[in-house]
């Protein structure tokens, strides 16, 4: 049984969106960590490394239409360092917190987590609204502030304050250890 699940939000991306250019110039600065973050999980005999992603609204795609959309898509780049592993599971989502009208829930209970660390995009929106939900349903939560990407700074900073203080999620980065709690 996974005690931590690392939850990879949103990455699979075409950019193709209005802040689309702010949000990549944050990703490419977070991807590194993301990567290191998702690569220390694959080899944590504890931890279960699960993939949601937004679907667009387009509810007949599938994990590979929206690997080969986002991949076909402005940034490639970004998209490419974090594809989801065949055996990872992958969840599609509909609004913007990983929880809602999805099985998310469900797959961590049944895995037995206890504690819910975050990475992706976008850190002032889908990140948020997960690490409020996560809270919410008594879960520890982690946000490594160096592997959530934002479109607006300043909002992004104001989210992990309000993250940390209002529903106690550490925020320990990548390199000190924030799988480990």
């Amino acid at each position: 049984m996974a005690r931590t699940a690392l939850i990879v939000v949103d990455m699979l991306s075409p950019y193709d969106h209005e802040d689309a250019e702010k949000l990549a110039d944050s990703v490419a600065e977070q991807l590194p960590q993301m990567v290191e973050l998702r690569d220390r999980a694959a080899r944590a005999e504890d931890t279960l490394t699960i993939y949601v992603n937004d679907n667009y609204e387009r509810w007949h795609s599938m994990r590979e239409d929206l690997v080969r959309s986002a991949l076909d898509g402005r940034r490639p780049d970004l998209v490419e360092p974090l594809l989801p592993d065949e055996a990872a599971p992958f969840i599609a989502k509909g609004r913007h917190s990983i929880f809602y009208q999805t099985s998310v829930d469900h797959l961590l209970q049944v895995e037995g987590v206890e504690r819910v660390v975050l990475c992706g995009q976008v850190t002032e929106q889908c990140i948020q609204y997960s690490a409020l939900d996560a809270y919410m349903r008594g879960f520890e939560v982690s946000v490594p502030s160096d592997a959530v990407a934002h479109i607006q700074s300043r909002w992004a900073g104001a989210a992990l304050e309000m993250m940390a203080e209002n529903m106690h999620v550490d925020l320990t980065s990548v390199a000190d250890g924030a799988l480990t709690g």
